[in-house]
């Protein structure tokens, strides 16, 4: 009879792409699988998440896992996108749509609310969240109180999506710190509490209690027990397998459409300079503030990118397969010395698309030089990783180099760090084998162009 491969099964819930995978004692995946379902409307119209299909998706897939004979499963965790809250009654159905954190949020009921505790800008200082209405967690439970109150007074629990997840499984009701931590307006990061405008409304009633990111519950599930996570923030989640590896002052700086720069070093409370410059900052798996800024440069690439081709009748990939020319770098230096946005540079001034291209990687970086030095710490910060989209490109990673010149620049990769780091985060409960080291694979860019394994 065949010896069964002893995993831990996560499910990974993106705005797009929902997928379970199963990571043996090593960390390797041994198993993927992934769906995309139709999104649905709430009663107003605005898209949303389908939550029905969503939690479905949970049972099938985890019975699909459950009857193949290669795998014993060991534990179960989950990680998603922020910002979504799943209001459940006291047997954990959902109440109410899962509404889109983009859905716009009533002026009117916003300035109400700044206006009674304290301003947009004290209470973006002591929560460390702009003020980003709905992407405000919080705002949207307060929302619900206003605007739903005959809703409000069935929800047993609002809870945020990893953990109403982590309920389907477990039956029982929980928050996470990861989640309340990333810019929801809930948490005072100077008390290391919920704000005092959530106990005043009463807030903190629909919110389950805070259960430890790094532990696990038992739970029966066809007829079979298991340890179960309590279910991280994606952001967080992705920081966990660098925080294992590397333990000199870092900063990770996580590329997408949104380019997350990391610190987890940096402890010094957050200005008003910083907020007003998109900065904020999450909480760890274990509870700890991490610094943060924002830049919205994948997308700005993606929309360049596509405008540079069509200008010079050529194909994006050209683009995304350019290496990195120091000569083209330092003509456009000498010829294009104001500090503008290349949204609003005429592409007529190029005499080729190699030309185009590298000015935009020049612009992006510059403003990403910017962004990350609002959380670097000069002296003390070490290394950065670069991990997502941009640390597959050559012209970034080698301009981001000469930009840090005094601090050492990796292009990082590994096999899905969002997955991977929610599966380490509990790992002592499930794995008996130590936390491997050789999980990320980096490439190191000099300041001198040069790379090295």
């Amino acid at each position: 009879m065949m010896n069964k491969i002893p995993v831990i099964a996560i499910f990974d819930v993106g705005k797009t792409n929902k997928k379970i995978f199963l990571f043996d004692e090593h960390y390797r995946i041994v198993y993927e699988k992934s769906a995309r379902f139709l999104e649905t409307s709430d009663e107003d119209g605005f898209a949303c998440e389908n939550i029905d299909s969503l939690r479905l998706s949970v049972f099938e897939s985890l019975n699909e896992v459950l009857r193949d004979a290669r795998f014993d499963i060991r534990a179960i965790n989950f990680t998603t996108y922020g910002a979504s809250l799943v209001y459940v009654d006291e047997n954990g159905k959902p109440l109410a749509p899962l509404y889109n954190y983009l859905k716009p949020f009533p002026g009117k009921l916003q300035e109400e609310f700044y206006s009674k505790y304290g301003g947009c800008e004290a209470l973006s200082l002591t929560t460390a969240s702009p003020c980003s209405g709905s992407l405000n967690s919080g705002l949207q439970l307060y929302r619900i109180k206003y605007e739903q109150p005959e809703l409000y007074e069935k929800i047993k629990y609002a809870l945020h999506l990893p953990q109403f997840m982590s309920s389907l499984i477990t039956g029982k009701f929980y928050s996470d710190i990861t989640s309340i931590g990333c810019h929801t307006h809930l948490w005072n990061f100077e008390k290391n509490d919920y704000h005092d405008w959530v106990r005043k409304e009463n807030l903190d009633k629909k919110l389950a209690p805070v259960f430890p990111s790094d532990e696990v519950s038992k739970s029966c599930f066809m007829g079979r027990d298991y340890l179960v996570g309590v279910g991280l923030h994606d952001s967080s989640a992705a920081l966990i397998p660098y925080l294992i590896n590397f333990k000199e002052p870092f900063i990770l700086l996580s590329t997408g459409t949104w380019c997350i720069s990391l610190n987890p070093f940096n402890h010094a409370p957050l200005t008003q300079d910083e907020v007003s410059n998109n900065c904020l900052c999450y909480l760890s798996f274990k509870g700890n503030p991490v610094k943060a800024s924002r830049l919205f440069a994948g997308y700005e690439h993606e929309q360049q990118m596509r405008r540079i081709a069509e200008h010079f009748h050529t194909n994006i990939s050209v683009c995304r397969n350019m290496i990195f020319d120091v000569e083209i770098v330092e003509k456009l230096k000498a010829k294009h010395k104001e500090n503008i946005s290349f949204e609003q540079r005429d592409l007529n001034e190029f005499e080729n698309v190699e030309e185009a291209y590298h000015q935009l990687m020049m612009d992006i970086t510059a403003q990403q030089c910017i962004s990350t030095n609002h959380v670097l710490q000069k002296g003390i910060t070490t290394k950065i990783f670069v991990d997502g989209g941009f640390g597959k490109n050559n012209i970034y990673m080698n301009l981001l180099a000469l930009s840090f010149s005094e601090i050492e620049v990796y292009a990082a990769s590994m096999a899905q760090a969002t997955a991977l780091g929610t599966a380490m985060a509990i790992h002592q409960h499930w794995n008996k084998h130590p936390l491997p080291n050789d999980i990320i694979d980096l490439k190191y860019y000099s300041a001198l162009n040069e790379m090295h394994r």
